[in-house]
This record gives C-alpha cells, sequence and structure tokens, in this order.
C-alpha cells in the first residue's frame, strides 16, 4: 500500500489521522471568525483559549509528521495562520476586533506544540494507530 505522503509517521490510516487534524485546524478557523455574539461564554482568558486551541494544532504536526521539517513548516503555517486570522478579524465587520495578544498566545501555543517533540510522548498516535488497527 502506498505512503499516505512522504512526511507522515507509518500510521495504518493515515487519511484518518491527516483529516482529523485538518478538521482540527477547520475548526479552529471557523471559530476565530464566527461573529462574537455567536460565541459561547468561557470561564476561561481568551488568551488560555489561543494557547491552548494551537499547542494542540502544533502538537498534532508532531503526532502526525515524523521529520523535523515537515514539524518546522507546520509550526510556521500555523503560528502565520493565527497571524493571518487575527487580521482578518480586523477587516470583516463580525463585532470582533485584531489582538496582538491574541497572535502571541497563538504563536506561543505553537511553540509549546512543537516542544511535545522532546517528550517521550511524540509517538503517542502511532502507538494508538497501531493498537487500533492491527493486522
Amino acid at each position: 500500500m502506498p505512503r499516505f505522503g512522504r512526511s507522515l509517521k507509518p500510521f495504518r490510516r493515515p487519511a484518518l489521522w491527516a483529516g482529523l487534524w485538518m478538521l482540527a485546524i477547520a475548526g479552529v478557523v471557523v471559530g476565530s471568525l464566527l461573529p462574537a455574539h455567536d460565541l459561547p461564554p468561557v470561564p476561561v482568558s481568551d488568551k488560555f483559549e489561543h494557547f491552548a486551541a494551537y499547542a494542540v494544532l502544533a502538537a498534532g504536526a508532531v503526532q502526525l509528521y515524523a521529520r523535523r521539517l515537515a514539524w518546522a513548516a507546520a509550526a510556521l503555517l500555523l503560528a502565520l495562520l493565527g497571524i493571518g486570522l487575527e487580521l482578518l478579524q480586523a477587516q470583516m465587520a463580525l463585532g470582533r476586533e485584531m489582538d496582538r495578544a491574541d497572535a502571541l498566545a497563538n504563536t506561543l501555543g505553537v511553540l509549546l506544540g512543537l516542544a511535545s517533540a522532546l517528550t517521550p510522548w511524540r509517538d503517542a498516535l502511532l502507538a494508538l494507530d497501531s493498537r487500533l488497527f492491527r493486522g
């Protein structure tokens, strides 16, 4: 069976995991561009939400990709996505405004997620994949 992508880890179901990661990215994009009145109230700081969302996305890239170059590319693109979405909020009439602190929280979250590559859990998704889809 051909590999889904050269940089992906050798998953048994690579399209599933890559698709879920892309769905998570799409969720962050949609959540970032919803009008302010459509957002549910949350008991934590919105800076923490930004930080956590981008940390999860970057950690997802570490889980998916085997190559450091792919991690770096994903991290750069996620940081640029966070900045771009803040700029879009400033341009669109959504009742939201650009916040440089949100862009910084996004970028710091990306860095934390990328740092997950230095932990023993960097192949946790690969191990889960092999357990779920044996044979």
